[in-house]
């Protein structure tokens, strides 16, 4: 079977885009990121879903992205909160992790030849996101193509490495309806990027993107935030 590696956050993007790789035929390796990140709940949340989905092997890499900063997600810097939609897609916000994708990406690349994969799904959205530059079409294919001048495999010619965006076209609620498809269970992930007490806050830009799009979707968010009442 074709193996091929894939981002796993443990929210809902790459949860979904872990699912499109299973659906494409391919044995999943998991790769989650400890990157010093506030929102650490979300590794949990990237074992659970990795274990529901049926990834062949579930590895948790560590760097520190903290020694640099520069982010409210590895600094001591306020999280923005309830900001208006269109704010939110307008600019890029103090949640981007400054060269994240690249560095994470270049990671899974080294994975990849080794497991003698051409193939790496990454959750990457340029639609329902939070104007991360990383996220973009044309910063995906100017990787790829750098990565294909960047490995043995590639130099030889023996493969060419292919960056699998399946969602990066769709609306948050186009992810989550399929997902649903797909067999995701959605109560197992986590998109807060400052969680109260392992909750979701419920009013930072994932939060919010999140809750429109289930209710876009017409679809209950099965995810608990913090404020409301235990089931």
């Amino acid at each position: 079977m074709m193996k091929a590696v894939c981002l796993l956050s443990g929210g809902l993007d790459s949860a979904t885009a872990l699912a499109c790789a299973k659906r494409d035929g391919f044995q999943v390796y998991a790769l989650t990121f400890d990157y010093g990140q506030r929102h650490r709940v979300e590794l949990d949340a990237a074992a659970r879903v990795a274990r529901q989905l049926g990834a062949a092997e579930h590895r948790l890499f560590r760097i520190d992205l903290r020694a640099f900063g520069g982010s409210a997600l590895t600094a001591d810097i306020e999280v923005p909160k309830d900001r208006h939609p269109a704010l939110i897609s307008s600019e890029i916000p103090v949640t981007y992790v400054p060269a994240r994708n690249t560095v994470f990406l270049s990671i899974a690349l080294a994975w990849a030849e080794v497991l003698g994969s051409s193939d790496i799904y990454i959750g990457v959205n340029a639609i329902d996101y939070s104007g991360y530059p990383d996220c973009r079409p044309e910063f995906i294919r100017a990787y790829e193509q750098m990565a294909n001048l960047a490995t043995k495999a590639g130099i030889e010619g023996r493969r060419q490495l292919r960056i699998h965006t399946p969602l990066i076209r769709l609306s948050k609620a186009e992810i989550i309806r399929l997902g649903l498809e797909l067999g995701v269970d959605y109560s197992l992930t986590h998109s807060c990027y400052d969680p109260v007490g392992g909750l979701a806050c419920g009013h930072c830009d994932s939060c919010l993107l999140r809750k429109a799009g289930f209710a876009e979707a017409g679809v209950p968010d099965p995810l608990r935030y913090a404020g409301e009442p235990a089931p």
